[in-house]
């Protein structure tokens, strides 16, 4: 059998190699000045694999953002599906995202800061991504709206207000980390549930802010 057959990669475990590689450089250099020929490099392939495989650098660049978003809305659904509470969901769920972020650093650098600013291709699959991570949460409050044993019952809009109040937080958050870097993902979870989740329940309980005589 000759070298070539041995080191014959099936296609599948090929493209992850290459999507590996591209996060990597991605979020090392960035979108405009990350080379593709560097990524062929760093995945151990010539460079017009790369494009056999996913087409153009803007291929890749999707074929990475869709991975990693998905696993980041794969880990949410996970953690918050093995709580037994609506609190206790909210926070597996944060967990596993501030978690996500600390651990895969350079997938959210590529989902995150670079996405946007790209090409409408780019960013309408940032914005499904978006949209996806936030029909989690907003689920979420509607759940915990729904089995709390307060005196006010708010509806989907409450929910979904919430559900972007939320992760509004956490992208913000995820700036606040990088310059935090001793805050573990446990600490930041309790911190923004104790900023929302206490809150919300006063809420349910019927308790509402109102500005006194001199606000405005």
């Amino acid at each position: 059998m000759s070298d070539t057959r041995r080191r014959r990669v099936p296609r599948p475990v090929r493209e992850q190699q290459i999507i590996d590689a591209g996060i990597q450089i991605f979020a090392k250099r960035g979108y405009h000045a990350a080379s593709v020929d560097e990524i062929a490099e760093l995945a151990g392939i010539s460079k017009p694999m790369v494009y056999l495989y996913l087409d153009s650098k803007e291929g890749l660049f999707l074929a990475c953002l869709r991975r990693e978003a998905g696993r980041l809305v794969a880990a949410f659904q996970e953690a918050a599906g093995e709580a037994h509470s609506p609190e206790l969901r909210l926070r597996a769920g944060l967990l596993a995202f501030f978690t996500f972020v600390t651990e895969h650093r350079g997938s959210w650098v590529v989902l995150h800061r670079q996405a946007s600013e790209l090409s409408p291709a780019i960013a309408q699959e940032v914005a499904q991504a978006r949209r996806a991570v936030m029909a989690q949460v907003a689920g979420l409050a509607r759940v915990g709206i729904a089995e709390s044993s307060g005196t006010t019952r708010p509806g989907d809009e409450e929910a979904d207000f919430v559900a972007h109040a939320l992760v509004g937080a956490a992208d913000a958050l995820t700036d606040w980390m990088e310059e935090h870097p001793g805050e573990s993902p446990e600490r930041i979870t309790l911190r923004l549930m104790n900023m929302v989740w206490v809150g919300m329940r006063n809420v349910l309980d019927g308790e509402v802010w109102t500005p006194g005589e001199g606000g405005a």
